[in-house]
């Protein structure tokens, strides 16, 4: 199992992403991913973004993260 982060593609150049995570800008390798435009949404695991997802994909997914930490925090 692993964790794939949800980040907006706000630039490409050469097969290299930069994404926005959370307000975080990361440079991700887009090799592992087809077809990712500037704007898309896709999920980052270890610096690769695999996957193009949706925009409520991604809302969802930081949605249910966020629940996570909140219920780490209180135990």
């Amino acid at each position: 199992m692993f964790l794939g982060v949800p980040a907006q593609v706000m630039d490409i150049k050469n097969k290299i992403g930069i994404v926005k995570i959370d307000g975080i800008f990361v440079k991700v390798s887009l090799d592992l991913a087809s077809e990712v435009n500037v704007g898309d949404y896709v999920l980052v695991h270890a610096g690769f973004a695999i996957q193009v997802i949706s925009c409520e994909e991604a809302a969802l997914t930081w949605t249910n993260i966020n629940k996570m930490m909140d219920n780490t925090r209180h135990n």
